[in-house]
C-alpha cells in the first residue's frame, strides 16, 4: 500500500480495486446478503461479531497464529514488530498478512497494521489459553484497579524512583518491563522458587491461583509487578514479562508450513479408475435394490420423523450390508431426490416419480446424480443411532442429521486428495493432520476428524475414489465450477458392460460373472435368492424362489424358456425337476375374495387344510366339497397357507390365476431436500461484479467516494415500459448478469405509478435488488409491482 495511511477500514476499502472488493465478497459471502448500500456499511458489517467469527473459522493455522499475534501486539503494530513475535515464520508472514487484509480482518499500512477490533476482542481471550499464544493481558490492563500507594510500592521494590502520580508510575514500570537488559537484571535477583513459578506460567495459561497468605517467593513476584492480581486468589503473568521470558515469541510452537500430505500407496491410474468405476456401478445397484424393495413394502414414517430401527435392520439384511452402510444408501437416495415420504395420513417412505426418470438415464448420468447430491448434502449418515443434545435418538431420514460444515469439509478433504498426482493415495492420518492445519477453528477436533473419516469412507463406497486415490472421472467434480458433463463423459467408458447371461451349475446355483442387465437382474431376484455378492454374484434356486416367480405370473414353461435362453451352460436336470415339481403343486389351491375363499379339485387336500390346527385362526369352513371360505383377506390367506408349506395361487372372478402384487408405490412429486450449510453460498463472478458496482455507486451517492463509472444515468423520457411478466424477468436477469442499467415502470403500495432506472444486482425469490439511480441508493423491489422493463438503449 502506498499513499496516505487510511483512517478507518472503510477508507481502506475505498482504496481497493473492484477485483479486490469482489475477492472480499467471495471469501466472506455473508457480507453480500443483504447487499450493503455503500462501503461504510460494508466495513461495519465486516466488523460484526458473527461475520468475524465466520472469517476466522476459515483461516489456516499460521494465518490464525498471525492474527493471534496481532491481537496481543500493540495497536497499531509495525510489520517488524509482528515479525519479531513470529520468528521462523518470516517466509510466510507476508502471505498471511495479505490473507488477513483480503478478508478485511486487517487494515493499515505496513508500518501501522491494525487488526479489526472485533477480531482482537475474540482472539485476545482465546490467545491467553495454552491453545493460543498463552499470553495474558498487558501490565496496564492488569493495573487498572491498583491503588496509587500500591503502584508506588511496586516501583520501590523494583528499584525505581517514586513518581508523583499513578500514570507516570505505570509508565515507569512498563518501560522497565520493555527494557530487556533491565528486566533481565531484575529477574536475576529472583529466588529460584520464584523463577519456577514464572517458568510454569511462561507458555500459558498465564493465570494461577494463590492463597490468602502467599509464600515468600510468590510475594517477591507480586511486590515487583512480575505477577499481578486479577481477582481474589488469582494472579496473572503480565504480557511484557511473558514475552521477555519467551525470547519475544508469541507462540511456543509456530506452524508456518502445512504438514506434508504423505503418500501411503501408489497405483497406476487405470487401476484406480477400474476400482472406482466398479464401486460406482455397485452404488447404482445398491440404490436400485433399495428403492425396488421399497416400491411395495413401504415402511412407515415415525411420529417424530425418520425410519424405525427395525426397518433399518430389515433393509440392511435385504441389501446384505451393515446397518451404517444401509443408512448411507438411504440418505444418499434421499439427498438425490429419489426417495421421500408420501405425505399421506398413514405416512410412508417410497420412491419418488423422479426415480423412474433416473432409471431411464444412462449409468454414468445416474451416478453423476448420486455423486453431486452427496457432495452438496449437509446430512451426516454417521449420526444415525446416536443421540442429540436432548438425548433423542437420531433416526435415518429423520431430523437432526444436518451439520452445516459437512459439505465444505467433505469437499475440502477430497480436494486435498486431488492435489496429489494420479494414483497416489495418502494415509487417513496425513489427510486429517493437513485438514487440522488448514481449518483449525472450523469445528472441534473430534467432530472434524469424524467428518473427514466419513468423507474418505463414503467416497470409496460411492466410487469417487478407488483404493484411496481420486478417480480421474471424479476430479472434474472437485473443481470450481464443477465439470459435471466432463465427469460423466470420462466415467461412461469405464463402467462395466452389463451381461445378458449367467451360468447355471449342477448344484441349483447360477453365477453371474459380472453385473447383469437391469431387467435380467430383476428377473433373477424374483426366481432365485442371492447367496453371495462380489465381482461375481451367486444365485441359488429354491422351492420358495421358484414359487415366488410363479406367484408373479410366470408359468413353468416360461421359466424353463427363461433359463434356457439366458444360461450359457446347459440347464441341469435337477433344476428342471425343481421347477416342474413346484409348478405341479402350485395353484392346486385357489384363493379368491369372499372375505376370501379356498378352492381345490382335490377334496382330500382341502380336508387336510381344514383339519390343520395351525389354520384355526383363519376360521375356515366348508361350503362345498371343493370350496372353503375364510374371514381373512386373500393376501393374508395366501401368506398363511404358504407358511404351512403349501403352494396356493390367487384367482380372479373368471377363475384364472392372477397376481396379487400391488402396483409399485410412488410419492407425489417431491423435490430433493435442500442442504443446510451454515454459511451462504459463494456468488458467481457476474453477481460479484454487479454488487461491487452497486456498492461503489452507493458510496458515491453518499458522498464518500469517487464517482463510479455510469453511476449517473439520465432519466429517459416518455411513458414507463410495459412488458409481459416473463419478458420483464428475462430483461432484469440479463441486466444483472451484464451490469447494464434498465428502465422499469413501478407501481408503489399507494397505487402511484412511477418510472425508475435500476442497475440490478440480484433477481431471486420474487424480488430484484438493484442500485436505484433515481434515488441514488440500493433498494429491493417486488417483481409483481414492476409493470415492465427495457434496456436504456430502447
Amino acid at each position: 500500500m502506498t499513499g496516505t495511511s487510511p483512517r478507518t477500514l472503510a477508507d481502506e476499502l475505498r482504496s481497493r480495486s473492484d477485483a479486490e472488493l469482489a475477492g472480499l465478497l467471495r471469501t466472506r459471502a455473508d457480507l453480500l446478503s443483504p447487499l450493503p448500500g455503500d462501503l461504510s456499511q460494508l466495513a461495519t458489517r465486516a466488523g460484526t461479531r458473527t461475520s468475524v467469527l465466520r472469517a476466522l473459522e476459515r483461516l489456516d493455522t499460521f494465518t490464525l497464529q498471525t492474527a493471534e499475534a496481532l491481537a496481543v501486539a500493540p495497536q497499531p503494530c509495525p510489520f517488524p514488530v509482528l515479525a519479531g513475535l513470529l520468528p521462523g515464520g518470516e517466509h510466510r508472514l507476508p502471505e498471511a498478512v495479505a490473507g488477513l487484509r483480503a478478508r478485511a480482518l486487517l487494515w493499515g499500512k505496513p508500518e501501522s497494521l491494525r487488526l479489526v477490533r472485533t477480531a482482537r476482542e475474540l482472539l485476545a481471550p482465546a490467545a491467553a489459553r495454552a491453545s493460543g499464544t498463552g499470553l495474558g493481558p498487558t501490565l496496564a490492563e492488569t493495573a487498572a484497579g491498583i491503588s496509587p500507594s500500591r503502584m508506588q510500592d511496586l516501583l520501590t521494590r523494583a528499584g525505581l524512583p517514586p513518581t508523583h502520580d499513578p500514570v507516570s508510575a505505570l509508565n515507569a514500570l512498563t518501560a522497565l518491563f520493555a527494557d530487556a537488559p533491565r528486566l533481565a537484571a531484575l529477574l536475576d535477583e529472583a529466588p529460584k522458587a520464584a523463577r519456577d513459578v514464572l517458568d510454569r506460567l511462561t507458555w500459558g495459561p498465564p493465570y494461577g491461583e494463590v492463597t490468602a497468605q502467599p509464600g515468600p517467593h510468590v510475594r517477591w513476584l507480586l511486590d515487583r509487578g512480575l505477577l499481578m492480581p486479577t481477582a481474589p486468589g488469582t494472579v496473572v503473568l503480565p504480557r511484557e514479562v511473558a514475552l521477555h521470558l519467551r525470547g519475544g515469541r508469541a507462540h511456543r510452537e509456530l506452524r508456518p508450513d502445512p504438514p506434508e500430505l504423505t503418500v501411503a500407496a501408489r497405483f497406476d491410474a487405470p487401476t484406480v479408475d477400474a476400482a472406482a468405476a466398479g464401486a460406482a456401478y455397485t452404488a447404482l445397484t445398491r440404490v436400485e435394490e433399495l428403492l425396488t424393495a421399497w416400491e411395495n413394502e413401504t415402511p412407515t414414517v415415525l411420529r417424530s420423523g425418520g425410519l424405525a430401527v427395525r426397518d433399518l435392520k430389515r433393509l440392511a439384511v435385504t441389501l446384505d450390508v451393515p446397518e451404517p452402510e444401509a443408512a448411507f444408501w438411504l440418505e444418499l437416495a434421499y439427498a438425490a431426490g429419489l426417495l421421500a415420504s408420501d405425505g399421506a395420513a398413514d405416512e410412508r417412505f417410497a420412491p419418488t416419480p423422479e426415480y423412474d426418470a433416473w432409471l431411464g438415464r444412462p449409468p454414468a448420468l445416474r451416478w453423476l446424480r448420486l455423486a453431486t447430491a452427496w457432495l452438496a448434502t449437509t446430512r451426516v449418515p454417521g449420526l444415525v443411532g446416536t443421540r442429540d443434545g436432548k438425548g433423542r435418538l437420531l433416526a435415518a431420514l429423520g431430523p437432526g442429521l444436518d451439520r452445516g460444515p459437512a459439505a465444505e469439509l467433505r469437499l475440502r478433504t477430497l480436494r486435498l486428495l486431488a492435489t496429489l498426482p494420479p494414483g497416489h493415495a495418502p494415509g487417513p492420518a496425513a489427510v486429517q493432520a493437513r485438514l487440522d492445519w488448514e481449518l483449525p477453528r472450523r469445528l472441534p477436533a473430534q467432530p472434524r476428524a469424524e467428518l473427514c473419516a466419513a468423507a474418505l469412507a463414503e467416497a470409496e463406497r460411492l466410487g469417487v475414489t478407488g483404493r484411496g486415490a481420486p478417480a480421474s472421472y471424479a476430479r472434474p467434480l472437485l473443481t470450481e465450477p464443477p465439470g459435471s458433463a466432463e465427469a460423466a463423459g470420462l466415467l461412461a467408458p469405464l463402467l462395466p458392460e452389463p451381461l445378458d447371461h449367467f451360468l447355471v451349475q449342477a448344484d441349483l446355483t447360477a453365477v453371474a460373472p459380472g453385473p447383469l442387465e437391469r431387467e435380467l437382474r430383476a428377473a433373477m431376484a424374483l426366481a432365485a435368492d442371492i447367496e453371495s455378492r462380489g465381482a461375481a454374484t451367486v444365485y441359488r434356486f429354491t422351492p420358495e424362489s421358484v414359487r415366488r416367480a410363479l406367484d408373479a405370473g410366470w408359468t413353468a414353461a416360461e421359466l424353463h424358456d427363461f433359463l434356457a435362453a439366458r444360461s450359457r451352460t446347459p440347464v441341469p436336470q435337477p433344476l428342471s425337476y425343481l421347477v416342474d415339481d413346484v409348478a405341479r403343486r402350485h395353484g392346486r389351491l385357489r384363493v379368491g375374495a369372499a372375505g376370501s375363499y379356498l378352492r381345490c379339485d382335490d377334496e382330500a387336500l382341502l380336508t387336510q387344510v381344514l383339519a390343520d390346527r395351525r389354520a384355526e385362526s383363519l376360521r375356515l369352513r366348508r361350503l362345498a366339497p371343493t370350496v372353503l371360505v375364510s374371514d381373512s383377506p386373500p393376501g393374508i390367506l395366501l401368506e398363511r397357507l404358504r407358511e404351512f408349506g403349501l403352494a396356493p395361487a390367487a384367482e380372479g372372478a373368471e377363475g384364472a390365476v392372477v397376481t396379487l402384487r400391488p402396483e409399485p408405490h410412488r410419492t407425489p412429486l417431491r423435490t430433493a431436500p435442500e442442504p443446510a450449510p451454515d454459511t451462504p453460498p459463494t456468488a458467481d463472478d457476474g453477481l460479484l461484479a454487479a454488487a461491487v458496482r452497486a456498492i461503489r455507486a452507493g458510496d458515491h451517492a453518499a458522498g464518500a467516494g469517487p464517482r463510479a463509472p455510469g453511476a449517473r444515468v439520465q432519466q429517459p423520457a416518455g411513458p414507463p415500459p410495459r412488458t409481459p411478466a416473463a419478458a420483464t424477468l428475462t430483461t432484469l436477469q440479463a441486466a444483472a448478469r451484464s451490469g447494464s442499467p434498465v428502465w422499469i415502470g413501478y407501481v408503489g403500495a399507494d397505487g402511484v405509478a412511477t418510472q425508475r432506472v435500476l442497475a440490478p444486482v440480484r433477481v431471486e425469490g420474487g424480488f430484484v435488488t438493484a442500485f436505484d439511480h433515481t434515488a441514488d441508493e440500493v433498494r429491493t423491489y417486488p417483481l409483481h409491482r414492476i409493470t415492465g422493463a427495457a434496456e436504456l438503449s430502447e
